[in-house]
């Protein structure tokens, strides 16, 4: 057998599904096997295998095993002459495979090979080919020297910047999303290192190919797509702490002890400052608007007060201290509290959510005012102008971030998807439909034929004029049918339309899901059929506050369930799982014979909709129907029902 193909998964379902797509169009006419290695996915993913890849070699394990177990499970049991590693969240050319086994094949001192990687926008990927992370190397590198130096040889060895990108170089360390290897190497030098759970395990394997006089490539004959960061957050301090730790683990081994020693100590200064980093920048995310809301607001207060009390106090006098220590923040809670609950601090930010938000809250104000003993009913008028000043202060906080391009504080001014089709007009139908149910609002541009012979009245034109109908149509997205371009043509018209600003979504042939993703760092955009109502981010604002407001209340009567119930310890363990947020009180009904294919990723359930109805949970139809019912169709009233009818079940599930 020539070629075996691991892929290591873990709750990326519709990309692995992208992903299994173009490995068999790859793989043809080459004998080989494609395993895959599930890390007790919650997703469906293995369902999805089993039912749409039933070729492949599924390995469910019960347990997230991390990155070099579950390669090594696959790579243990592979019988190819050649191993490739490869990332679920990657697309290959048709001919990738054929082209680097054939460079290795002419190349018999290679041990190992990488590719050259684009991510979802058609921007290359800098980690398609690195240098050894020698204590120097990583200084640069950690702070900040080769980003500022990107084609020094001295600052720029860790990603080879000085390099050209479109050659085939001699390189020393490999990407884990794709690592070409021969099997005789692996046999020699060992497989990948499990003491490393995430990262490093590449470097340290890497570097085990050249110690065994093996050489390692950087081959751009070919390229890949790559949707790097699917399957992890980068952004978190937890990923910050098992990436430079995986580094130490790295220098322990292959380094003298006085170089381990000193790269021990940069590593673990750059974990302290990149978690202090990545705290700050979180917490500032989080805060920073809320916080400018009260403080205008307050500041608002402070101003207008003085000259309302010429007015309401002719003969002299002024508001009382209570009034500016309790009354006005109560006030200004109570406005974020409901713009808050409005949607008004969801990214991007929605000037009718706020607006909608202050509106409610002043209705709140007023009424909870008219209820108030006369002695701390302070001003009436003084309410609605905070109101108007909240109305002008707030919403020019708004623009001012927006026109100022902080990306994580955009407004969304309601405009529109400027969208095309790249298919047949049969695939491009099916498509279109995924995203009307998708997509609430978008302009539909056209189809684009996929080949220069097609064309009629159906087409707005055909792919070899792409980069003319976007700059004419001001198209900013195109998808991709799958079923009718080669992944090999759809990577040329990336590459082609590079720095155009254009978002790329593939849709793969007969799947529910179209997948794309915007830049490097950010999570790939998803278009699904409509089963993700659920997740939509107000959803599951309310849903969360209603698991934590249900929490509370039956944490204040727990003296008396304690009395009442027989399943005390299991009782008391779900309720504060959904307190702290681990679980839900209502989710869905998951079983070994139900197909959860179609379903969003949401926090287990202690409840259902299947658990509740009459005979329902003995039913697998009837238990998919009403897990779909429930995701395509939430309501809080939903989980309010289901926590009433099933109150019986909490210390049993």
């Amino acid at each position: 057998m020539k070629l075996t193909v691991v892929i290591v998964n873990y709750n990326v379902k519709y990309f692995l599904e992208q992903c299994l797509h173009s490995v068999y169009k790859a793989l043809h006419q080459i004998e080989a096997e494609v395993f895959v290695v599930d890390n007790n996915s919650v997703d469906g993913s293995c369902a999805m295998v089993r039912q749409k890849f039933p070729q492949a070699i599924l390995i469910e394990n019960k347990e997230n095993l991390g990155f070099s177990k579950a390669n090594n499970q696959a790579i243990r049991l592979s019988k190819g002459q050649y191993v490739l590693l490869l990332n679920p969240d990657t697309v290959v050319e048709e001919d990738t495979f054929t082209k680097v086994i054939d460079f290795m094949d002419t190349h018999p001192k290679a041990g190992g090979l990488g590719v050259k990687m684009i991510d979802g926008k058609g921007m290359f990927l800098p980690e398609s080919k690195r240098g050894l992370p020698t204590p120097m190397v990583a200084f640069y590198k950690i702070f900040g020297l080769s980003r500022l130096f990107p084609r020094s040889k001295t600052f720029a060895r860790y990603h080879l910047g000085y390099m050209s990108n479109h050659e085939i170089h001699e390189i020393e360390v490999l990407a884990g999303a794709f690592m070409f290897m021969r099997k005789e190497t692996l046999d020699k030098v060992g497989l990948l290192d499990e003491d490393y759970f995430m990262y490093g395990e590449d470097i340290d394997l890497s570097y085990r190919i050249i110690l065994g006089g093996y050489k390692n490539y950087y081959f751009p004959e070919t390229t890949i797509i790559h949707y790097k960061g699917e399957s992890t957050k980068k952004g978190s301090i937890n990923y910050v702490k098992v990436f430079y730790n995986a580094m130490i683990i790295f220098a322990r081994k292959h380094f003298s002890t006085k170089n381990a020693q000193l790269f021990s100590f940069f590593i673990n200064l750059a974990i302290y400052f990149r978690a202090i980093l990545a705290i700050f920048s979180r917490v500032v995310k989080a805060i920073l608007l809320p916080l400018l809301d009260f403080l205008v607001l307050f500041a608002g207060f402070l101003v207008i007060a003085p000259q309302w009390e010429n007015i309401k106090f002719p003969e002299g006098g002024h508001f009382p201290i209570e009034y500016f220590t309790i009354a006005v923040p109560a006030y200004i809670f109570l406005w974020m509290l409901a713009i808050y609950l409005s949607g008004g601090y969801d990214k991007p930010v929605q000037v009718s959510k706020f607006l909608r938000g202050l509106v409610v809250g002043t209705g709140i104000i007023l009424i909870v005012y008219a209820l108030l003993p006369e002695n701390l009913r302070f001003s009436r008028a003084m309410i609605l102008m905070g109101t108007f000043w909240g109305f002008l202060s707030m919403l020019g906080i708004r623009f001012i971030f927006h026109f100022g391009k902080i990306t994580d504080f955009r407004l969304d001014l309601g405009q529109r998807n400027r969208m095309a089709l790249v298919g047949e007009a049969r695939e491009a139908e099916r498509v279109l439909t995924i995203i009307k149910q998708s997509v609430p609002q978008f302009d539909y541009l056209g189809l684009i034929a996929p080949n220069e012979q097609t064309s009629n009245d159906n087409y707005i034109g055909n792919i070899s004029q792409l980069p003319e109908i976007v700059q004419v149509n001001r198209i900013n997205e195109l998808i991709f049918c799958a079923s009718n371009i080669p992944a090999q043509q759809i990577i040329r018209e990336m590459l082609r339309l590079e720095g155009s600003g254009v978002s790329y979504k593939i849709a793969p042939p007969e799947s529910v899901s179209i997948i794309g993703s915007n830049s490097i760092d950010t999570a790939g955009d998803l278009y699904t059929v409509d089963f993700n109502n659920l997740t939509k981010p107000h959803n599951l604002r309310k849903k969360r506050i209603f698991d934590i407001a249900v929490s509370l209340f039956l944490l204040v009567l727990l003296p008396v369930y304690l009395v009442l119930v027989t399943n005390r310890s299991r009782w008391i363990r779900n309720l504060f799982s959904v307190l702290f947020g681990i679980k839900s009180w209502v989710g869905f009904y998951y079983r070994s014979d139900v197909n959860t294919l179609n379903l969003p990723h949401i926090k287990k359930g202690i409840l259902s909709w299947a658990l509740v109805h009459s005979g329902a949970h003995s039913d697998a139809t009837k238990i998919e129907n009403l897990n779909l019912l429930y995701a395509k169709d939430y309501r809080l009233t939903n989980d309010i029902w289901v926590l009433l009818k099933g109150f019986r079940y909490i210390g049993k599930t």
